[in-house]
């Protein structure tokens, strides 16, 4: 399977006409673009290539095209979204028929203190615990380790760290009484230069771009580096 990226706008660009042109110039096969709720209508009239993703559950009316959606991610926790709440809206992403991104992650502090896998436990014990009675219509779904520590900062995790986060995560969804089978990508400072040191290794599905998915010509190379693996 082809590995998965991801990029994820945050709440750029500024206008609808610089969201319409980065839209037609990302546009390529193997990408997943999820710009802010107010871009999406514009994003989907000018992809033909790119698949389009959401930032979040909203409950609002969405262009038809829409196949996934961010849920979790560290900027929604900040402003006070609950595991809770990212259970009920994962639920409700499955029923509606769209493949959710689950994001986990914990801070440096939590890391400093060694608590990096009761973080990313709870959060993935929680957020999937609504989807047991729904498993028949999970054809897909991701999961997306971002650590809060790494986001923005240019220092992403090592490729080694994140193996290991690999396997916490499949054994922890391993103890669940049904089959889940996520693609695990990483998510964190990822650009040109470090993502083929994620991509190129065997069990790391993807990854989730920020900051270097606002430049068309910086995706695109990523996206092309991800099509040797």
């Amino acid at each position: 399977m082809s590995k998965l990226i991801i990029a994820n706008w945050k709440s750029h660009p500024e206008t609808e006409n610089e969201a319409a042109q980065l839209a037609k110039d990302s546009d390529v096969e193997g990408l997943v673009i999820c710009p802010p709720f107010s871009f999406l209508k514009v994003v989907a009239e000018n992809i033909k290539t790119a698949k389009l993703g959401a930032q979040d559950m909203t409950g609002e009316a969405v262009p038809e095209n829409l196949e996934y959606v961010i849920i979790g991610h560290s900027d929604r926790r900040k402003l006070g979204e609950t595991d809770e709440t990212v259970a009920e809206k994962m639920a409700q992403a499955v029923e509606d028929g769209l493949i959710p991104i689950l994001c986990v992650g914990e801070s440096r502090a939590e890391r400093d203190a060694n608590e990096t896998e009761e973080v990313v436990g709870r959060e993935l014990k929680i957020g999937l615990s609504l989807l047991e009675n729904l498993k028949f219509k999970i054809e897909n779904l991701v999961i997306a380790y971002e650590p809060i520590w790494a986001i923005g900062t240019g220092t992403p995790d090592s490729p080694e760290s994140m193996l290991k986060m690999v396997q916490f995560i499949k054994e922890t969804l391993n103890a669940k009484p049904y089959t889940l089978n996520p693609r695990i990508i990483y998510g964190g400072s990822v650009t040109s230069q470090n993502v083929e040191e994620f991509l190129s290794k065997e069990g790391i599905d993807g990854a989730l771009v920020g900051g270097a998915s606002l430049e068309a010509k910086e995706i695109i190379k990523i996206v092309e580096i991800s099509k040797k693996y």
